[in-house]
């Protein structure tokens, strides 16, 4: 008897298979000599992988099938999410064209890192399987890890990839006891199989072990959300990455980390909500005043949008405390308007850290609306649009999220939100503030450093600019910023269309809030 091979669903699997050969390709041309193949042919390459991918997903919407033994789920919610990895991607890319990172780390392995995280991204935001998610969650996590630390000459980026290190291993080993718990508990690995068990075995919602490993994965999810208490890792790790790594982890990680939180509790956890449902409540809740308060003294940008992150992921957190299909419709909704008003902030950031002496700090984007207005309105429209105004699509998206919390029974999360959007006015009109009506700074003048040879500490203090990229740039030594100030209008642009316009969106959103057939 001839045993017969596996059926392998290729199409299903084809967005996974181009990242994985697109990866490959680009590793080894970052291996020849050619600096102009390394220096635009190997961004090239990533650009036509990550468009490729978003290609094929865009194939496969509307398939809603399981594939890999029941492992992956083909369906419009992680195709919604695959499109939201690309486009985060490929702003970091064009973002990193002028960066200094991807130079000193090598152009080929940093884009390679960059792919292997979409991939991991993508099989965490398909995964139907316990094992899968803790394979998806450290593919997604590991290259980030060496990616925060890839600008060699700033201690500050290596300190923020070794505390991402450390901090995101206690947040895996969290997450990997949690899992294993459940398993304990169901004697199951997949979604469904977990579902069954819950929902057919008396007693066994309440068991301890299954509460306990329920709280464990709450605790490892959080970490990677950047939710309060879990948090602190964050403002750290945004300000010293690379911007344009930080702007990719801002917006695709929590996208990829909610995708597979709500796959988990909204499918394999859902007979247990009673149990899950008030513990993540106040974990949201948690999230919005520590977010808002911390980011109410923040200097440094890179700072306040990561305490705004820890804000924005208490928002989200309670769309999946609403468990029902307006509660993930709501979510998808507003995954989509967070990546695109956070990536208009960075590009911003990006452009004023190589133009400015001040690196990130918020006196480098004083006078930018009478002197750079390409650059002014789409910071102001982010701004605006993370704190809620109307006519921007961040008021969209917390409207759908009040909305879904008080159909869902929890006014009071409800509540929470639209205080928490109140408080946040103040640090976010403060940077609307700064652009139009502050006048341009005066650097300070450096005092002269001595020729001192043999790495004194001296020169390594001069080398070495701690305040960020830009140390270089200034009046005397302008720098043409194109491809940033591109993605910042691109951007900029569609916070404003969908908040004038959010249909198109919202069509999105419910396909992809459909595809896990709650009610």
């Amino acid at each position: 008897m001839t045993p017969e091979a596996p059926h392998i669903d290729w199409a299903g699997l084809s967005p996974i298979v181009a990242l994985t050969a697109g990866g490959i390709v680009v590793l080894a041309a970052g291996l020849f000599r050619g600096a102009w193949l390394r220096r635009y042919g190997v961004p090239l390459l990533t650009l036509l992988t990550l468009g490729a991918t978003a290609g094929l997903s865009i194939w496969q919407w509307g398939e809603d099938k399981a594939i890999v033994s029941r492992a992956l789920a083909v369906d419009d919610l992680a195709m919604f999410l695959n499109l939201l990895f690309c486009a985060g991607a490929i702003a970091a890319v064009v973002l990193a064209l002028r960066d200094s990172s991807p130079e000193e780390s090598g152009h080929g392995e940093w884009h390679a890192l960059l792919i292997s995280s979409v991939l991991g991204m993508t099989v965490l935001a398909s995964a139907q399987n316990l094992v899968v998610v803790f394979l998806g969650f450290e593919l997604l996590s590991i290259p980030l890890y060496v990616m925060c630390a890839t600008n060699l000459r700033r201690s500050k980026s290596l300190e923020s990839g070794l505390k991402y290190l450390i901090v995101g291993s206690v947040g895996s080993a969290t997450l990997l006891y949690g899992l294993a718990m459940i398993y304990g508990a169901t004697g199951a690995t997949g979604f469904e199989q977990i579902a069954t068990a819950l929902s057919s075995q008396a007693g066994l919602i309440d068991d301890p072990l299954t509460l306990t490993g329920i709280g464990l994965i709450v605790v490892g999810f959080c970490f990677k959300v950047s939710a309060a208490p879990f948090h602190q890792w964050t403002p750290d790790v945004y300000e010293g990455a690379p911007t344009p790594v930080t702007a990719f982890m801002a917006v695709a990680t929590k996208a990829a980390a909610f995708g597979a939180f709500v796959r988990l509790f909204d499918v394999a956890l859902i007979d247990a909500a009673t149990n899950w449902s008030p513990l993540l409540a106040a974990v949201a809740v948690a999230s919005i005043v520590v977010g808002n308060v911390g980011a109410l003294t923040q200097t440094s940008l890179k700072r306040l949008l990561a305490w705004s992150s820890i804000a924005q992921a208490g928002y989200m957190l309670a769309a999946v405390v609403v468990a029902d299909r307006e509660g993930v419709e709501a979510l998808a909704f507003y995954l989509a308007v967070y990546l695109v008003m956070n990536l208009a902030a960075f590009a911003v950031i990006v452009a004023r850290e190589r133009e400015t002496p001040f690196g990130d700090d918020i006196r480098s984007l004083a006078g930018l609306g009478a002197s750079r207005p390409a650059l002014a309105w789409p910071m102001t429209l982010a701004m605006l649009s993370l704190a809620g105004i109307p006519a921007t699509a961040g008021f969209i998206g917390k409207f759908t999220l009040i909305g879904a919390t008080v159909d869902g029974g929890y006014t009071w999360l409800g509540v929470a939100i639209v205080v928490g959007s109140m408080l946040s006015l103040y640090y976010y009109l403060r940077v609307v503030a700064a652009m139009w009506l502050s006048d341009v700074p005066v650097p300070a003048a450096r005092e002269p450093v001595p020729a001192i040879a043999g790495g004194s500490p001296e020169l390594d203090a001069a080398a070495d600019p701690e305040d960020g990229a830009g140390q270089d740039a200034g009046p005397d030594r302008p720098v043409s910023q194109a491809e940033a100030t591109a993605v910042a209008v691109l951007f900029g642009a569609a916070t404003l269309f969908f908040g004038i316009l959010p249909s198109p969106l919202f069509d999105l959103a419910r396909d992809a809030g459909s595809a896990l057939g709650l009610l």
